[in-house]
C-alpha cells in the first residue's frame, strides 16, 4: 500500500490505536471533535454489549485513528477538508474540476 503524500509536517507523532491515546491526540490536532469522539466511543461499547463482539470497538478506534492520522498533517487535513467540501457541496461534476 502506497503512503499518503504529505508535507512533512506533523503536528505530533503517530498515537497508539487505542482509545485513550486517540483522545489525547484528537484533543490536540482537533480538540472540537472530542464530543463527537465520546459519543462515537459511547455507541460503540453499548453495541458491543449488544452484540457480543469488539468489532464495533474495532471500527470506532480504526475510524478515529484514521481522523487523527490525516489532521496532525496540516497539508493533508486542509486538502483533505477541501475536498470533502467540494465533493458535498459541488452542484455538478465541472464545478469540482473548476474549483481545483
Amino acid at each position: 500500500m502506497s503512503q499518503p503524500a504529505h508535507d512533512g509536517v506533523e503536528l505530533i507523532p503517530r498515537p497508539e490505536q487505542h482509545p485513550a491515546a486517540l483522545k489525547a491526540a484528537l484533543a490536540v490536532v482537533a480538540a472540537d471533535r472530542l464530543p463527537e469522539m465520546i459519543d462515537g466511543q459511547t455507541k460503540a461499547m453499548a453495541e458491543a454489549i449488544t452484540t457480543g463482539s469488539v468489532q464495533p470497538i474495532r471500527s470506532f478506534v480504526d475510524r478515529w485513528a484514521t481522523v487523527v492520522e490525516i489532521e496532525r498533517h496540516p497539508a493533508t487535513a486542509q486538502a483533505y477538508h477541501r475536498a470533502n467540501y467540494l465533493a458535498n457541496h459541488a452542484t455538478t461534476i465541472a464545478k469540482l474540476y473548476r474549483a481545483a
